[in-house]
């Protein structure tokens, strides 16, 4: 493999494990007495924190010379695309944060999204048609059903889109339904981009 993409996943790889140690320090402080296991399993309720991972691993793993598949690499622009336009969208004024837990909404939010977006776009092999959307929605599905189960478990909903206390069962599945067309509508437009050039 070429030099250059290995130096970019190397860079988005960094970055994105920064961000996440950074969140890690945030979380803990503001968790006061909790242990760091109980600090780890708030944040992995979170798709930006599973999404943040999934990119460091994918990204680290290329930075190694291994050759992934272009619907894996498809799933993972789609995902840290969303936690970005997701939150900057809908969640970016609910939770100021200050100190860490800034540069930490910075990198996970914003750094991570944009560098893995023009990583993607200059490096990954295209996607073969609009069929790759269909894998492309696993980890975002997966993480819904996930993150449904463990907030009916637990009674911790990590978003206010998926809130059943509140918005009831029937309110969710509305959100979750029109996510997933945002997703769908999203993954469309990057095949369309990353074929054209």
């Amino acid at each position: 493999m070429p030099l250059a993409p290995r130096l970019g996943a190397l860079l988005i790889f960094a970055v994105a494990m920064i961000s996440l140690r950074l969140q890690f320090d945030a979380s803990h402080a503001a968790m006061r007495s909790a242990s760091v296991w109980a600090t780890l399993w708030a944040m992995a309720g979170y798709f930006t924190i599973l999404t943040n991972g999934l990119v460091a691993v994918l990204m680290g793993a290329v930075a190694m010379r291994l050759r992934l598949p272009a619907g894996l690499l498809m799933m993972m622009v789609l995902s840290i695309v969303m936690v970005g336009a997701i939150y900057h969208l809908l969640l970016a004024g609910l939770n100021p944060q200050v100190g860490l837990g800034w540069w930490a909404d910075l990198g996970l939010h914003t750094v991570v999204p944009v560098l893995c977006l023009l990583w993607w776009l200059r490096f990954a092999p295209a996607p073969a048609g609009f069929g790759a959307l269909i894998p492309a929605l696993v980890w975002p599905m997966a993480y819904g059903v996930y993150a449904l189960i463990r907030g009916a478990l637990t009674g911790f909903f990590p978003y206010p889109f998926l809130n059943a206390l509140t918005l009831g069962w029937g309110g969710v599945a509305l959100n979750l339904c029109a996510i997933a067309v945002a997703f769908a509508i999203v993954g469309a437009v990057l095949i369309a981009l990353r074929r054209s050039v």
